[in-house]
């Protein structure tokens, strides 16, 4: 059992509250449970086996959803990353890796879920020169804006843009993916999404 003051309980805190919507997320977050309970490390990039991430779904006004084409990975993707050095709040991960890739300076969290996360998933990230294979433990939350027009691509990033409909649909994600973003069809702010 871990002491209150461990950063690692805020993190099962979040995870023993979540709600799966399928199998597949809930084996996922009780992997992710174990992993954190059994690895003071998982935090930044000091585990090479796995670590924990944090990404975020943002939306406009008029339910758009903002991916970047991710450089490395060369996919549509929501923003998010690494804890940086001192982060222990998997949240403020999602909100300043969303507010340096999009260079939106109004994002909130959504209101209905604040800093709870919308959907958890582990992933696997390929070998690249220098760096091993392994495992992201995503918790992924929401964002909104009021600014969408404001939005700046960054270096990790080929493009910004905003989805919905027919073109978010045609973008093929992964099942995890795709799960998240039918969890954010539910939210009042996300109707241009179907």
């Amino acid at each position: 059992m871990l002491l209150a003051d461990d950063p690692r309980s805020r993190v099962l805190l979040r995870l023993a509250a979540h709600a799966p919507a399928d199998e597949a997320e809930a084996r996922d977050v009780a992997a992710i449970s174990a992993f954190v309970r059994a690895n003071a490390d998982c935090f930044g990039k000091a585990n090479p086996v796995a670590h924990l991430t944090g990404s975020a779904f943002v939306l406009a006004p008029d339910g758009r959803l903002l991916l970047h084409h991710h450089r490395k990975l060369d996919r549509w993707l929501q923003l998010g990353g690494h804890t940086d050095p001192g982060e222990v709040d998997v949240a403020d991960t999602a909100f300043r890796e969303a507010a340096e890739e999009s260079g939106l300076t109004d994002l909130r969290f959504h209101p209905a879920l604040g800093r709870r996360p919308i959907d958890v998933d582990a992933h696997r990230i390929p070998a690249r020169p220098g760096e091993a294979a392994h495992d992201h433990l995503d918790l992924r939350y929401v964002l909104v804006t009021d600014t969408p027009e404001a939005i700046e691509c960054s270096a990790e990033s080929r493009a910004l843009a905003w989805f919905h409909g027919a073109a978010l649909a045609a973008l093929g994600f992964d099942p995890a993916l795709r799960r998240a973003v039918d969890k954010l069809r539910t939210l009042s702010e996300a109707p241009r999404l179907a």
